[in-house]
This record gives structure tokens, sequence and C-alpha cells, in this order.
């Protein structure tokens, strides 16, 4: 692997942190933990090193600091409010914590994440937070989609964005201004801290703000539509983070109407990130993949807020 002067920069300063300034030689050794255009990790040691996507400013990123910093329990707390800029990003230094094993499913924890989401969304917002980014990132994934293909595949899925109301799009604002969601939930935004075997925190602040908190149940909602989140896993979680008093969905009865346009947001995202990833990669679209997309072109072709599965 070619190592860029950010990344090299980054182990560099990175390590500094994890011993406290001294410079000596250590024996613990670096991690890179993601390398994409959007975000570059390293970890040495028990810290963790973020830069952030090159258009991140100081504005937005402060405020989303300083609420994970007053959420301890909730939000995985940074260490220090102020990032430092190398080469042009920003960057950030974390605790480590011990990720979700995506080789386990069976112990995925699904009501940690409810319950961490209903703590979430019943915790007031501080003035000055930003809009949560879970719609704009929506259609910057469609938007890529659309530069990178006229295939066949993309056809229900621009179908089935165009149903959106605008606000899921992105191009218009969100009614709800006060509530607090994380913006891009999955089991990948999940860490236990102190590791290992430390109690569940949510990570990534990058789409922290205030917003429509059914964004946050979105996703997993959009698995479960499409048929490859298993309905007692949808269970787990909807159950707790209704017990938890999440505000997203009614306490009881049917979730649904909360839920569906931004499952289909997601799902419409999910299936443009997949069909701009295979062509990258020159390959076909795996079973996963396709079934996103076939829930695309079912989704295209119904009306919203029809029973969950998307009409299937």
């Amino acid at each position: 692997m070619t190592t860029h002067p950010l990344l090299a920069e980054l182990t560099l300063r990175v390590r500094s942190e994890a011993h406290s300034g001294k410079e000596k030689a250590c024996a613990c050794g670096a991690a890179i933990l993601a390398d994409r255009p959007d975000a570059t990790v390293v970890r040495h040691a028990d810290t963790v090193a973020k830069a952030h996507a090159p258009d991140t400013t100081p504005a937005d990123l402060a405020p989303r600091l300083a609420t994970a910093a007053r959420l301890p329990g909730i939000l995985l707390p940074p260490l220090g409010e102020t990032p430092v800029d190398l080469h042009g990003r920003l960057v950030t230094f974390w605790p480590y914590g011990e990720a979700v094993d995506p080789e386990n499913p069976e112990a995925a924890p699904w009501e940690a994440a409810a319950t961490l989401l209903a703590h979430l969304h019943r915790t007031p917002a501080r003035p000055g937070l930003p809009p949560m980014r879970g719609p704009v990132k929506a259609a910057h994934a469609v938007a890529r989609l659309l530069a990178a293909t006229r295939h066949g595949y993309a056809l229900p899925v621009l179908r089935a964005w165009l149903t959106l109301p605008a606000w899921a799009r992105g191009e218009a604002p969100m009614a709800d201004t006060t509530t607090l969601c994380h913006g891009d939930l999955h089991l990948g935004q999940l860490v236990r801290h102190p590791a290992p075997g430390g109690p569940w925190r949510l990570i990534d602040v990058d789409d922290l703000g205030v917003g429509e908190p059914a964004w946050d149940l979105a996703r997993p909602a959009a698995w479960y539509a499409c048929g490859l989140l298993p309905p007692e896993d949808w269970s787990r979680f909807l159950g707790a983070y209704r017990a938890a008093g999440g505000p997203a969905v009614p306490a009881g009865g049917d979730p649904w109407p909360a839920l569906d346009v931004p499952a289909r947001a997601l799902t419409a995202q999910t299936a443009a990130r997949a069909i701009v990833k295979a062509i990258e990669a020159d390959r076909a679209l795996d079973d996963v993949e396709l079934a996103v997309v076939e829930a695309c072109d079912r989704m295209g072709s119904t009306p919203p807020q029809l029973a969950n599965g998307f009409a299937k």
C-alpha cells in the first residue's frame, strides 16, 4: 500500500497522542482502520486519530464534538474538543473502542443500539447544532450514481428516489429542528468502551445534528423491509427503542407510517452505493445488492406508506 502524506503524518500524530507527546520508539504498532476520500482513521495503542472529510468545517464540527463530550453515556467522547489541521483536513483524536464483530451476527447489539438512540433522541440539543446530514448523504449517493452510469440497474433506484418528498432528498429543510439525531446509524457505529467488554457507545459525529429521529431507525427498517434483517432482530431493535421511550415512532401499534419515507430513502441510498461500488470494482452485483435494487423497483411502482416490506 502506498502511504500518502496525510496518512503518514496521521500515523505519527496518533503515536504522539497515544504516548503523551513522547517521540521515543514503541512496540505498539499502528493500524489503519479506514482510508477513504471522506475519512482516514488510524489507531495506535488505545488512541484513534480521524481525518474528517475535506469539506468538514470547524463551525459544523465544533458543536458536534461538544455534544459528544457532554454525553459520554451515549456517545464516545473525544480526547479534546479542538481539532488540528493536517494537510488541509480537520483531525480529531478518540479513545479506542472494540467494534461489533461482523462475523457473529447473533451477538449484534440491537437492543443496545436502539436504547442509545432513544436516549440520544430524548436529549435536548444545544443551540447551534447543524441539521443532521442523513438526507444530504443520501442525495450525494444518488448523485454519484447518476455521474457514474446509465446502467439499467440505476433506473429503479432513480424512480424510487423520485417518489420521496423533498426533505428526504435533502432538497428542503426537515420539519423537526429540535430532536438530536445521529444521522448515520448502523452497527459499525457502535463500539465497546473501555475495550474489551465495556458498555456500548455510539461513534462518528460527522452526521450528528437536529432533524427527524425516524431517520436513525431507517437503515434497520429498510433491511427488514428488504428481507435482509430477520423479523426477530427487527423486533428486538424496535422493542428496545420503544421500551426506552424513543420518540421517533408511536409507543404501540404500526410504526411504519413514521418509518416509511426514511426507510425508502435509505434503501435508495444503499442501492446507489452498491451499484457504484460494483462499477468501480468491475464486478456484478451480489445477492444482497440485488435485493436492495429489487426493493427500489417495487418502491418506484407503488405509492408510499404501504405495509412494511415495500409491497412485496
